[in-house]
C-alpha cells in the first residue's frame, strides 16, 4: 500500500473502531479537573449480579470503582464535602478488598495565607480523609499523609476558580 493511502485508511479505521466503542453517559459528583494518575473509569456490575460467584475478584471489581482520586473542599475547611464521599467510600472498598495496597493522601491549599498555615491546612484535610478511611476499616499501614499546602497548585490562578481546584487532598496509589 502506497504511503499516500496509508494514513486516511488509518484514521477510517480508527474512527470505525471508536464508533464501535460504548457510547454510555458517565456521571461525576463533580467539574474536577482531569486525574494526574488516570484512574479506572469503566463501571462494574452492581452487586448480586450475576457476574458475582465463580471467578468473580472482588478486589477487581473495587479497583474499577474508583473513578477520581481528588477530594475537594471549602476555604479553610478541613471537612469533607457530602459530594466528595463517593470517592472516600471506593477507596476504602479498594484498600480493604487489597490489603496489601497502598496509598498516599496528599494534601493541599490555596495560595491565601502563610505558608506555614496552608501547610497545616493540607496535612488536616489529609487526615481527615484519613479518618474516614480508617473509619471503614482500611488499616493504618496502608497510608501515609503528606502536606504540600500551597506548594503544588493545581490551577496557577489567582482567583476563586483556580483557588477551588487548588483546595484538595489527591489520594496517590502507591
Amino acid at each position: 500500500m502506497q504511503m499516500k493511502y496509508w494514513l486516511p485508511a488509518a484514521v477510517v479505521a480508527m474512527t470505525m473502531l471508536s464508533a464501535c466503542s460504548s457510547t454510555g453517559s458517565r456521571s461525576d459528583a463533580s467539574t474536577a479537573p482531569s486525574q494526574t494518575s488516570e484512574p479506572y473509569t469503566d463501571s462494574i456490575a452492581p452487586s448480586g449480579s450475576a457476574l458475582e460467584g465463580e471467578g468473580f475478584d472482588a478486589s477487581m471489581a473495587a479497583e474499577r470503582n474508583l473513578k477520581s482520586n481528588l477530594v475537594y473542599f471549602d476555604f479553610d475547611q478541613s471537612s469533607i464535602k457530602p459530594e466528595y464521599q463517593s470517592v472516600v467510600d471506593a477507596y476504602a472498598r479498594y484498600l480493604v478488598a487489597n490489603p496489601a495496597a497502598k496509598v498516599r493522601l496528599e494534601g493541599h491549599a490555596d495560595e491565601r495565607g502563610t505558608r506555614e498555615y496552608n501547610i497545616g491546612l493540607g496535612e488536616r484535610r489529609a487526615m481527615a480523609v484519613e479518618a474516614a478511611l480508617r473509619a471503614q476499616g482500611v488499616s493504618s499501614q496502608q497510608l501515609s499523609v503528606i502536606s504540600y499546602g500551597e506548594e503544588r497548585p493545581a490551577a496557577e490562578g489567582h482567583d476563586e476558580d483556580a483557588w477551588a481546584l487548588n483546595r484538595r487532598v489527591q489520594i496517590v496509589r502507591q
